[in-house]
C-alpha cells in the first residue's frame, strides 16, 4: 500500500484529498504547513508528496528543496497559481507534477497513480547501476569490472549500495554507521574510514566514484 502525505494548510483540502486517496486504497499523513512537511518526511519514507505551495512559515517552493536534500520522493504541487514560470520553477527544484487549483480528485488521484507508475519504473531500474565498465547490480548482490566479478566482504557490498542508492547525497560518518552497521554497533567512524578504504581498493579504477567531504563523510558520485 502507497503512503500518501497531504500537505495543505487548507483544513477542507486535506479532507477532500485523504477521502479520496483513502478510497481508492492509499494509505494517507497530513501536515498543515511546510515546516511539518520537511520534518515529517525527514522521519517517514512516503511514496509521494502532496504539497501547496502558498503556506506558512515555510513556503511549498521551499519546503520541496530542503526535502530533496536528503529524499528523492515524488512530489506534486497544488498552487492557485497557473502561470508559466511557477510551473518551471517548480520542476527546476525537482518536482514530478503541478497541478492548479482548483482541482478535480480524481484527476489529482490519476496524476498520483501515474507519478506512482513512473517512480515505481525508475526504482526498479536504478537497483543495477552502470557506469563505463562498473556495473552495480543491487539486486542480485553483484558488481562487475569489465564483465568481472568483483570480490567484497559483506560489509563491503552493504556499504556501496547504501551509498549508491543515496547517489550524490552527502553522507555523514555517523549516518553510514547508523544505517550500514546498526544502533547496536561498538565502535567509532574509523571503521567507516577503514571499510571505505578497502572499498575503493576493491573498485579499483572507480574508486574516485566514493568522493571524501572533508570533516563530514562521503557520497556516491558519478563523475
Amino acid at each position: 500500500m502507497s503512503k500518501l502525505l497531504i500537505v495543505d494548510d487548507e483544513a477542507k483540502i486535506r479532507i477532500v484529498v485523504k477521502e479520496y486517496a483513502e478510497f481508492e486504497g492509499f494509505e494517507t499523513d497530513e501536515a498543515q504547513n511546510g515546516m511539518e512537511a520537511v520534518e515529517k518526511a525527514r522521519n517517514n519514507d512516503y511514496d509521494l508528496i502532496i504539497m501547496d505551495v502558498m503556506m506558512p512559515k515555510l513556503d511549498g517552493f521551499s519546503a520541496c528543496k530542503e526535502i530533496r536534500k536528503t529524499k528523492k520522493t515524488p512530489i506534486i504541487m497544488l498552487s492557485a497559481r497557473g502561470e508559466e514560470y511557477d510551473k518551471l520553477f517548480g520542476f527546476e527544484l525537482g518536482i514530478d507534477d503541478y497541478v492548479v487549483k482548483p482541482f478535480s480528485p480524481k484527476e489529482l488521484l490519476a496524476r498520483i497513480r501515474a507519478v506512482l507508475t513512473r517512480s515505481n519504473a525508475v526504482k526498479v531500474q536504478e537497483d543495477v547501476v552502470t557506469y563505463q565498465g562498473l556495473v552495480i547490480n543491487m539486486t542480485a548482490r553483484e558488481v562487475t569490472i569489465d564483465g568481472q566479478r568483483i570480490q567484497m566482504t559483506p560489509k563491503e557490498y552493504e556499504l556501496l549500495f547504501y551509498l549508491v542508492k543515496n547517489m550524490n547525497i552527502a553522507l555523514s560518518r555517523e549516518k553510514l554507521l547508523e544505517e550500514v552497521w546498526g544502533f547496536d554497533f561498538y565502535g567509532d567512524d574509523r571503521t567507516v574510514d577503514t571499510h571505505i578504504k578497502m572499498l575503493r581498493n576493491s573498485l579499483g579504477e572507480y574508486r574516485n566514484l566514493i568522493i571524501t567531504l572533508r570533516g563530514m563523510g562521503y557520497k556516491f558520485e558519478k563523475i
